[in-house]
């Protein structure tokens, strides 16, 4: 898996004659924050973090729109500056830039404790004995941003997104109706993983729509 790059540009250094001498608190503050949401939030995602000097440096995040250290950009794109980072903004940029170039697979139902659909489709799974992933997106913002970060391409950045959200081998479903109709259609039994999956025909439908 590639790494996330994430570069963090601190009110720090010097270029010709002139150095910055004055410490920055919130720099130091928005470093902890990064460090600590590496092992928290964003815990099994492989991220490369480089730390710039401000001043020596201070022509390359400009081109991108940063001029306030602390600057933080995630491959490449200013998410945060002049203040200490809100872990939230880091988390779903990188969640966003892993879930592009990680495809997900196998079975997943994105939703929420409290949504009557996300009931009837884990329902459906349960029933038709297909083993999944269920991901609440409420109590994990990390379940949150995935399931934005994958959907989102495929529906459209101005569709709204509603729950559930459904992926079967790596395919993407729709709601809890789609998943009925394709449970009951396309679902047929799989000896070889010892549970259901969809069929080749299926998938092939699917990826299509």
């Amino acid at each position: 898996m590639n790494p996330v790059r994430i570069t963090l540009y601190r009110w720090a250094g010097r270029w010709g004659p002139f150095s910055i001498k004055i410490p920055c608190g919130e720099c130091s503050l928005t470093k902890d924050v990064l460090l600590d949401t590496f092992q928290h939030e964003l815990k099994g995602i492989p991220v490369e973090l480089e730390i710039l000097d401000w001043l020596a440096h201070w022509w390359q995040p400009l081109r991108r729109g940063g001029w306030h250290a602390p600057i933080v950009m995630v491959e490449g794109r200013v998410i945060s500056q002049g203040h200490a980072l809100n872990r939230g903004v880091l988390t779903q940029a990188v969640i966003e830039k892993s879930v592009q170039q990680h495809p997900i697979s196998a079975n997943h139902l994105f939703g929420k404790e409290s949504c009557p659909h996300c009931k009837r489709g884990k329902g459906y799974l349960e029933h038709a004995g297909i083993s999944f992933t269920y991901h609440d997106v409420v109590s994990s913002p990390r379940a949150l941003y995935e399931m934005l970060g994958r959907v989102k391409p495929l529906i459209g950045a101005k569709t709204p997104v509603t729950v559930p959200q459904i992926w079967l081998d790596g395919v993407y479903i729709g709601g809890a109706d789609q998943l009925k109709t394709h449970v009951k259609e396309h679902i047929e039994p799989n000896p070889e993983r010892g549970q259901c999956s969809l069929s080749a025909q299926a998938a092939a439908k699917a990826s299509i729509r």
